[in-house]
């Protein structure tokens, strides 16, 4: 074998050595790739996961305020008017605002249940972040709406339990 020969086997054998180096690297790349969008997928899961026992915890304590708002409104009739006689306007007024915050309530679970279901069937991670984002802000200031309706019907609960029993 002559020198040339040598030189060709050699370079030969180490491009070989080299395209095998970068075939294992290119592999390894892929696959830290595919595990963070494993890892990334599994932390969306997880806060997808973690808004919907926010939602369901936020929705029990608006539950719980307008069952007390309810039950104090029961007692304020039973206690401002006999059985013959019709009920007071406010009352009446009053009742129709707690079933309504009731409806509205129900609503809003279910919508946000099939926005939760649309987020987590996203592909996308960052357009599944920026929905999950969108669902918390949305959210919170449906909270606060609430909480200033179950505010004004508690405010109509007090006005009526301090008027003077007309019989």
């Amino acid at each position: 074998m002559t020198l040339r020969m040598r030189s060709r086997k050699a370079i030969t054998l180490l491009i070989s050595f080299i395209l095998l180096d970068c075939s294992a690297l290119f592999a390894a790349e892929d696959q830290l790739n595919e595990m963070l969008q494993e890892q990334t997928k599994a932390r969306q899961e997880e806060k997808a996961r973690e808004l919907k026992r926010q939602e369901q915890l936020d929705n029990l304590k608006r539950e719980q305020d307008l069952n007390q708002q309810q039950r104090q409104l029961d007692q304020i009739k039973q206690q401002k008017s006999e059985p013959t006689q019709p009920q007071q306007p406010e009352a009446a007024q009053t009742q129709r605002q707690l079933d309504q915050l009731k409806n509205e309530q129900q609503l809003q679970q279910l919508q946000t249940d099939q926005r939760l279901e649309r987020i987590e069937r996203e592909r996308d991670p960052i357009r599944q972040r920026q929905q999950i984002d969108d669902l918390q802000r949305q959210q919170r200031i449906d909270s606060l709406q609430d909480q200033i309706r179950r505010n004004q019907t508690q405010q109509n609960l007090d006005r009526l339990r301090q008027q003077p029993n007309i019989r």
